[in-house]
């Protein structure tokens, strides 16, 4: 029997669940015999879990098992991988169950006892009609981190391949949460720069007094509490390639020393009399409209053109909903937590409510959803009621983390202020900042001292 068909199969990877561990591992020696890679399942939520890994040319799943049987399984695989052949082995076959498979997409259906002859056939077929058309083939290695089944993200890609290889500066816009490190990441992958360093910078969550020295580095001494000598990331990075996420949110003043930087293709140091060279690709990223910020005076021109020399725009992932599914089921069985949750998967009225939301937090708030379901679900098919509450709460009225942080920064200063009478030598000792670095975060946060100083006096006059 393997003969007749061992020289049709050429080591494609079929995916077997079942969870009778005596049938699984029969059918596994059967098959491979015949020139098949074989991967195994023991239920329908590892399968699930295993698709990502194995990606396989075909599921071969027993109809009849515990917590997840062979159409649901059916059902949840489709929601990702439309195109990936189903055949359902049951030793309960009827013409009812037969025709509710194939007319939910099942390729075929076949009943126990199995018939080796008739098996091998129907796998033929299917592999035949799949080969070289799957979306599951091992991608490219720069751009295997990018899930996706969008046209849209596939000609961003096409676009990101072709300039990856030159050295051009390029500009990514997009909305927050759309994956714009991710696309820098394979930009670098992509390039010949790939076996140099790939170092990222949020310039929004650092400091704008501390921009300058993480950028640059700084020599031991050249302000109060540099106690020793530090490579900036423009170093770090030399050889290979600088991601500036958030460069929109870059003050006006360190633009200039950038700008310069660029230019020249060197360095200062804070501290230091001389300057360093480096090799750099630089490529940049702002969920704002930079153009527009740039010609409204907000953001240098010149840095601009200097920055944005190719542009890459990231759609949103309302407009790429094909992806939803495929994200969604890829987050619950590779969860951010090392915590191994119950879920592995969502009904289909759940995945129905995530294919209708908005997501106005992109891929990043898809994550976050899916990895609050898993947390709370108690069953390994999610069900619609869990995401809906999860969607409600996420709706509400959550900070994002720059808000979060320039808050408490606030409330701290006041509160420091309050303690101090609004003296400000006092206040910046007790902050641990220099005088000038204190006015600064007080300008930020548009608080004046005057005005503390103010309600110390009108609090003794009451007394």
């Amino acid at each position: 029997m393997s003969n007749s068909f061992s020289n049709k199969f050429n080591k494609q990877n079929i995916l077997l669940v079942d969870d009778d561990p005596s049938l699984l591992e029969l059918l596994s020696l059967r098959l491979k015999a015949v020139g098949l890679n074989v991967k195994t399942a023991a239920s329908g939520a590892e399968a699930l879990s295993f698709i990502p890994q194995c990606q396989p040319d075909l599921v071969i799943t027993d109809l009849r098992m515990d917590e997840m049987d062979g159409m649901q399984l059916c059902k949840l695989i489709q929601q990702s991988y439309p195109t990936l052949p189903i055949i359902i082995i049951t030793a309960h076959g009827t013409i009812k169950e037969a025709v509710e498979a194939t007319t939910e997409g099942v390729f075929g259906f076949i009943t126990k006892p199995i018939d080796n002859s008739e098996l091998l056939d129907k796998i033929a077929k299917a592999l035949s009609l799949s080969a070289g058309n799957t979306q599951y083939k091992k991608q490219e290695n720069w751009r295997a981190s990018i899930l996706t089944r969008s046209q849209l993200m596939e000609n961003l890609l096409s676009e990101v391949k072709r300039l990856a290889q030159g050295d051009a500066s390029l500009f990514i816009h997009g909305e927050s949460g759309t994956g714009k490190e991710l696309i820098a990441q394979a930009i670098h992958k992509a390039s010949p720069r790939h076996s140099e360093p790939f170092v990222a910078v949020n310039c929004s969550a650092i400091p704008e007094d501390l921009l300058e020295s993480e950028l640059f580095g700084h020599k031991k001494g050249a302000f109060s509490g540099a106690f020793e000598h530090r490579q900036g990331l423009f170093q770090a990075a030399d050889k290979g390639t600088l991601f500036l996420d958030e460069i929109g949110d870059m003050s006006s003043a360190f633009q200039v020393k950038l700008l310069r930087a660029l230019q020249e293709r060197q360095i200062r140091p804070v501290g230091s009399d001389s300057s360093v060279s480096v090799d750099v690709r630089i490529v940049s990223a702002s969920h704002h409209d930079l153009e527009k910020k740039a010609n409204d005076g907000g953001f240098r021109m010149d840095l601009y053109y200097r920055l944005n020399v190719a542009k890459l725009t990231l759609p949103k992932l309302s407009e790429r909903r094909e992806d939803i599914s495929l994200l969604a089921n890829y987050f619950i069985t590779h969860p951010e937590s090392t915590y191994s949750y119950v879920a592995k998967g969502f009904s289909n009225q759940a995945m129905e409510l995530m294919l209708s939301y908005d997501w106005p937090g992109n891929v990043r708030q898809l994550q976050n959803v899916v990895e609050h379901v898993s947390a709370l679900a108690t069953t390994p098919i999610v069900p619609a009621n869990l995401v809906e509450r999860v969607l409600q709460e996420k709706n509400s009225s959550m900070q994002g983390l720059k808000e979060a942080k320039s808050q408490f920064e606030k409330e701290y200063l006041i509160k420091l202020l309050k303690s101090v009478d609004g003296n400000v030598s006092q206040a910046a000792r007790l902050a641990k900042r220099n005088r000038t670095e204190f006015y600064k975060l007080l300008d930020r946060h548009q608080l004046k001292p005057t005005a503390f100083k103010q309600m110390r006096v009108e609090a003794d006059a009451k007394k």
